[in-house]
């Protein structure tokens, strides 16, 4: 059996992908990978031995370049289908389905892939919040803000039902039809199906049945990391009390001014050594005083269970990842699904939600004082329990049952 795994998006969408590729191919299917073509996610792939299809652009060329105007997001978005279309429709030949997540346009691309060629198609989503449900309300998207009067998140549903189909309807509609398709009424319902699966730990990302969506929950796709922290980092460690951990992964922080020096006064505020993570913000030193070390990539499930804490921008995959250590957290939001994993936290009295994407010494230090207490702590070790790991394993089998049941039998 043959799958391809598509996906255009940060670390946070390709780290999982390849951990569900590593239980596919336990299981004896082959599998590659559609995703965007940056150095590390390269280099991730080929460290569990999984091929790479590159599609489009670098996305942290996208995510570190000009900001486009939201009148250009359209246009983004179609060229977005297009590119990915091409990549996915070369890489799935020969393939038994086709699972996508990542940016709309993108998942829209694989999905029409999967239509061309008559074969299964999954679309999962790492957070609850992105699938519609009467129990949260939708993301707000570019030109399309909620009424401030609205709150009934049916309604609000309803609305974002209207954006999808104005921002990415015509660039996927132009595509379906250049290629023989006919064109989709409801963008969203399309590229979510009516059976999206939920990649999410059912303890800190919980979904909550409504009649809309028949969602399949499988757990968070944690990709096992072997790698040994280096010898420099261990030392560091070793020279005191744990410290604490920041860094805020794909997001360049652009709009926080010398975030590197208001996280590492408010964490010396708290008496505490520092952990600064480069990350797309390239975070580094302030000054060279022994109690600060500067990282590059790192094994977080292995340092995560050395820190007192962790700082970061609350992606699904650093939320998980710092749950499962049992370290407590501080999530800086910055947006997305970013701020629905800062209130689990809260939530769960594992750490503290931050008020906003730009943290001061001041609303940092307010944070940092819940995190690093006893309790938190307790209840982060408490938590950490409850996390399941078997998440692609899970999603690995029911994959395979399902295009196992819609092969026509083999005659004898």
């Amino acid at each position: 059996m043959r799958v391809l795994l598509s996906t255009y998006g940060s670390r946070g969408d390709v780290q999982p992908m390849a951990g569900l590729a590593v239980e596919l191919r336990a299981l004896g299917a082959e599998v590659r990978v559609c995703a965007p073509p940056d150095e590390e996610f390269a280099k991730l792939l080929a460290g569990v031995g999984v091929e790479l299809v590159p599609a489009a652009e670098p996305v942290r060329t996208l995510v570190t370049g000009t900001t486009p105007t939201p009148e250009g997001l359209p246009q983004r978005a179609a060229a977005l289908v297009a590119a990915q279309y091409e990549a996915v429709a070369a890489a799935a030949e020969g393939c038994d389905a086709v699972v996508a997540t990542g940016l709309v346009p993108a998942v829209a691309a694989a999905r029409s892939v999967a239509e061309k060629l008559g074969i299964h198609f999954v679309y999962v989503s790492y957070f609850p919040t992105m699938l519609p449900s009467p129990h949260h309300e939708p993301l707000p998207l570019p030109l399309w803000p909620f009424p401030p009067d609205m709150t009934d998140n049916r309604a609000l549903w309803d609305l974002n039902a209207q954006s999808f189909n104005a921002l990415y309807g015509p660039g996927i509609n132009a595509h379906r039809e250049s290629i023989g398709q006919p064109p989709v009424d409801d963008v969203r319902s399309h590229v979510f199906t009516d059976r999206p699966w939920l990649a999410a730990d059912a303890v800190l990302g919980p979904w909550q049945d409504s009649a809309d969506l028949d969602v399949v929950q499988t757990g968070a796709w944690i990709l096992p990391d072997e790698r040994p922290l280096s010898g420099e980092l261990v030392a560091f460690l070793d020279a005191g009390e744990s410290p604490v951990y920041v860094g805020f992964g794909s997001m360049p922080m652009g709009a926080s001014e010398d975030v590197a020096r208001v996280a590492i006064e408010a964490v010396r505020a708290q008496g505490r050594r520092v952990l600064v993570s480069r990350g797309w913000a390239d975070l580094g030193l302030i000054d060279d005083l022994a109690d600060c070390f500067a990282a590059g990539e790192v094994n977080h499930q292995a340092l995560f269970r050395r820190v007192a804490a962790v700082v970061h921008h609350g992606g699904a995959g650093t939320t998980t990842a710092a749950a499962r250590a049992g370290a407590p957290q501080v999530v800086v939001p910055q947006f997305v699904d970013q701020p629905y994993w800062a209130g689990r936290v809260a939530e769960l009295g594992i750490g503290a939600a931050h008020d906003g994407p730009t943290p001061t010494f001041e609303s940092l230090s307010v944070a940092l004082k819940t995190a690093l207490t006893p309790e938190t702590r307790a209840r982060a070790t408490a938590v950490a329990d409850t996390i399941r790991t078997d998440g692609a394993t899970v999603a690995a089998k029911l994959l395979l049952d399902a295009v196992g049941e819609e092969r026509p039998p083999t005659s004898a």
